[in-house]
């Protein structure tokens, strides 16, 4: 299984970047599929997941800003990033949670590679 992260990059305030992630190997549709960022000196936090069926979930600080999307594949995630600011900048993950195998059950949680998001003031 791996998880190919792409599209981060250097942007000023306001403007907008959007993230993709593609899960190869495993069981589709993954569920659920998010993305997580790490600033330098922080902890890694989760910025949006979605699940097929619909439901996602913001960070409060992103909230309006950012919007998570899955793909119609069901082994794909976006994140287009609108309005963004200094404090976005991060190193942002893909998160999945892949099912190897269903019998047995076998499943777990992978991390795509990390792609730089930098956000100049």
């Amino acid at each position: 299984v791996q998880l190919q992260a792409s599209g981060g990059g250097l942007v000023q305030a306001g403007g907008s970047l959007r993230l993709s992630c593609v899960v190869s190997g495993g069981i589709v549709p993954v569920n659920p599929m998010g993305w997580y960022r790490q600033a330098p000196g922080k902890q890694r936090e989760l910025v949006a997941r979605a699940a097929t069926g619909g439901s996602t979930d913001y960070v409060d600080s992103v909230k309006g800003r950012f919007t998570i999307s899955r793909g119609n594949a069901g082994n794909t995630v976006y994140l287009q990033m609108d309005s963004l600011k200094p404090e976005d900048t991060a190193v942002y993950y893909c998160n999945a949670y892949v099912i190897i195998s269903d019998d047995p059950y076998v499943g777990r949680e992978y991390w795509g590679q990390g792609t730089l998001v930098t956000v100049s003031s």
